[in-house]
């Protein structure tokens, strides 16, 4: 039987340098462009996660919590949560959701990205 090992979100974006640019500056990722590629992409990297940034062609991009009332668009699985939390304050990132225990039970915040996508970070307890 075929096993998962990991998985990375793919955000569509109107402006893939400027969305590249936040990441970097103030998520701490690291970008990678493949722009000549046949399909244009940056990815982005940080620990041991990969974010894959390509173009919208135009096409409006829209948060799951504008689309259906809740839900992020990405989920990270991290410890140090207050950690986290703390640096991407003070690189002035927007914390929609502060660190809380929630009622199913996972120890988590959340941040907004330049387009408006709602990114939790947390675990299980």
């Amino acid at each position: 039987m075929g096993r998962l090992f990991m998985s990375h979100c793919v955000f569509p974006t109107n402006d893939i340098a400027r969305t590249a640019d936040f990441y970097q500056k103030n998520l701490g990722f690291t970008p990678v462009p493949y722009l000549d590629a046949k399909e244009p992409h940056i990815c982005l990297y940080r620990d041991s996660t990969e974010i894959i940034l390509t173009k919208s062609n135009g096409q409006q991009v829209i948060p799951n919590h504008t689309l259906y009332g809740y839900g992020y668009d990405a989920y990270f699985i991290t410890d140090h949560q207050e950690e986290l939390q703390e640096e991407f304050e003070h690189r002035g990132v927007k914390i929609v959701r502060t660190l809380s225990k929630t009622d199913y039970h996972n120890r988590e915040f959340a941040i907004e990205d330049i387009d408006g996508r709602w990114i939790g970070f947390g675990i299980k307890e």
